[in-house]
């Protein structure tokens, strides 16, 4: 049994998180080469003493390390400062830099914060009057209706 608590043990440190479908009479983790049943009864002991975060959600468990969690599994399995969970570590981004100068893509400026720049005039009037029917002239009339309602148009 301890050397499936020092498998466990070694997944959830280095990962930083576990999943386990509820199925106790699983005989083996999807993952890991150890029953599911042992699974989720370490985890459950692990919950206990506030070690791990646990969410359960359509018949799935999932397990977050804590802080304390990391710091005891630290010393449990006699580990240095410097290896950490794969959650902590902080992620190498590829993103290339946003442009900058206010241009837009066309060259067009766009303001200082990239919005649209000052001579921008919006029109919301719709069709040739700007009435409330958008400038329709279809012989209907629109501004009325039964009940409290203004007619649903």
């Amino acid at each position: 049994m301890s050397q499936v608590l020092l498998i466990l043990c070694l997944c959830i440190y280095a990962e930083g998180v576990l999943v386990a479908k509820k199925d106790p009479a699983k005989p083996k983790h999807d993952t890991i080469d150890v029953p599911n049943l042992h699974v989720m009864k370490l985890m459950l002991s692990l919950k206990s003493r506030g070690y791990v975060r646990e969410t359960f959600s359509w018949q799935w468990y999932y397990w977050y390390l804590t802080e304390e969690g990391i710091e005891y599994l630290r010393e449990y399995l006699h580990l240095p400062e410097e290896i950490v969970p794969a959650t902590h570590k902080k992620a190498q981004t590829s993103r290339p830099a946003r442009p900058s100068g206010g241009r837009d893509y066309e060259g067009g400026y766009r303001g200082k914060d990239g919005g649209p720049g000052r001579d921008f005039k919006p029109n919301f009037r719709g069709g040739r009057d700007g009435g409330r029917d958008g400038g329709r002239d279809d012989g209907y009339r629109r501004d009325g209706g039964f009940g409290r309602g203004g007619g649903g148009f």
